[in-house]
């Protein structure tokens, strides 16, 4: 059984045909809609959601589940979203109502026992910082849950070919026919208003394609999207990644090995000071890329690095578990 998470952009063949045509297995979707540009835009996605929504259940017999992402562009978040519901399938029986209500119609009174779900994320559609949030924890969560790996997958599917530079041809066959037959002074007026408007437009296609400028989001044009580590994060580690995302920063090592001494009731000694600059080391840019440093004379300040920061957003739930004891 297969839940297929998909983010909805301005696409539709490329996020259903595929499942279609290969026959597979699937049986939950979850539709991820967000406000993408213009009002028109927003109200086009939406009605390709809308449509989306309606076929997986008629053609594949998938249940469907629209999820709103608030900020598109606010991949943190979308980060921490996407870690949450893969996470969330994955844990859960793949035993659907469709399921359920088969054996029902058939008079079975097998209860049928849960079988692993395999999640897969569509990286086709939507904002490049959605797709690569999804994509980046994903690949996240196969590090850590490494006798889950095969259940968990990204792809992308190529569109056999884009519309735009066939709009654009058709756009020059109007202007083209327009300017045959242009009749009366009132119908020429308005007219050549609309070959200007579409020669513009068509000039801006020829020397940008099909997108123009570059948005400021928040204090810069650039977002950056962090690399995921390639290894899982040890019990001794995540001490040391929640307690830099709890106090943020410390000037030196020595300084956080005397936070995590108090933290946890031991005796600050060389020996456990040297445990940590260990695990520090481990987890930063020659390591697991969780933490940076900044040299400062002959101590370190150190602190989470962007991915780090992600991995103790997805998992606050967890230390709050285990700091009150659960």
């Amino acid at each position: 059984m297969q839940t297929h998470i998909v983010p909805v952009g301005f696409d539709y063949d490329r996020l259903i045909a595929p499942l279609v045509r290969d026959q597979l297995d699937v049986s939950r979707v979850i539709l991820l809609e967000g406000a993408v540009g213009s009002e028109a835009n927003v109200e086009y996605s939406r009605h390709l959601a809308e449509k989306l929504e309606t076929d997986f259940r008629n053609l594949m017999g998938a249940e469907t589940e629209r999820f709103v992402i608030e900020d598109v562009y606010d991949y943190d978040t979308a980060f921490e979203q996407a870690y949450d519901l893969i996470n969330a399938e994955l844990d859960s029986d793949s035993v659907t109502d469709r399921d359920r209500t088969d054996a029902e119609s058939e008079g079975s009174t097998d209860q049928r026992a849960p079988t692993e779900r395999e999640v897969w994320v569509n990286v086709s559609s939507m904002p490049r910082t959605v797709s690569f949030a999804f994509a980046t924890a994903a690949h996240s969560i196969m590090v850590e849950r490494q006798s889950d790996r095969e259940r968990i997958h990204t792809y992308y599917t190529v569109p056999e070919k884009y519309l735009e530079t066939e709009l654009a041809e058709e756009l020059r066959k109007g202007i083209d026919l327009l300017s045959e037959i242009k009749t009366s002074e009132v119908a020429e007026s308005r007219i050549d208003e609309w070959m200007t408007d579409a020669r513009t437009m068509l000039d801006e296609f020829d020397e940008r394609g099909t997108t123009i400028g570059a948005k400021r989001v928040g204090d810069s044009h650039i977002i950056e999207l962090p690399v995921a580590s390639f290894s899982n994060v040890k019990p001794f580690e995540e001490l040391i990644l929640f307690t830099l995302g709890e106090h943020g920063e410390f000037e030196s090592v020595s300084e956080l090995a005397q936070t995590l001494a108090r933290d946890l009731n031991e005796e600050y000694t060389n020996s456990f000071r040297s445990k940590v600059i260990y695990n520090v080391d481990r987890l930063g840019p020659g390591g697991k890329g969780y933490i940076e440093q900044e040299e400062q004379g002959k101590s370190y300040r150190t602190r989470l690095s962007r991915i780090g920061a992600l991995w103790v957003r997805s998992h606050a739930d967890e230390n709050e578990t285990r700091d009150s004891g659960g």
